[in-house]
């Protein structure tokens, strides 16, 4: 069964930081693109940001470039981002995505992943 754990979340106020992680048991990250998706009250279809698997490229949506920053650590099988200078419109429940199966992965499309986890909750207070 796979399974995906998002943690890291609060709440915090605007210009602060946080850094989001997931863990991802029974599916192995090495060689599929990954993602971070929000629901900020709904679903968001277009993700926050991804990262290929050939080459470890990364793409952000225009409203977090510069701010976040996603990443791997495929000895621990686990994702990150790393959120700086958060904004009010960054509060949503974050949660990550693996077992792309697309044919681009920069469209960065959650439609193109199998797995998600719950999601953790970022709260941004202006």
């Amino acid at each position: 069964e796979v399974q995906l754990q998002a943690s890291g979340g609060g709440l915090v106020q605007a210009g602060g930081s946080l850094r989001l992680s997931c863990t991802v048991s029974g599916f192995t990250l090495e060689n599929y693109a990954l993602g971070w998706f929000r629901r900020a009250p709904v679903n968001e279809r277009k993700g926050v940001s991804c990262i290929g698997a050939e080459d470890g490229s990364t793409m952000y949506r225009d409203s977090v470039k510069g701010r976040f920053t996603i990443s791997v650590d495929f000895a621990k099988n686990m994702v990150f981002l790393q959120m700086n200078n958060l904004k009010p419109e960054d509060t949503g429940v974050y949660y990550c995505a693996a077992g792309w199966r697309g044919s681009n992965w920069r469209d960065c499309d959650e439609y193109d992943y199998d797995y998600k986890g719950q999601g953790t909750q970022v709260t941004v207070s202006s």
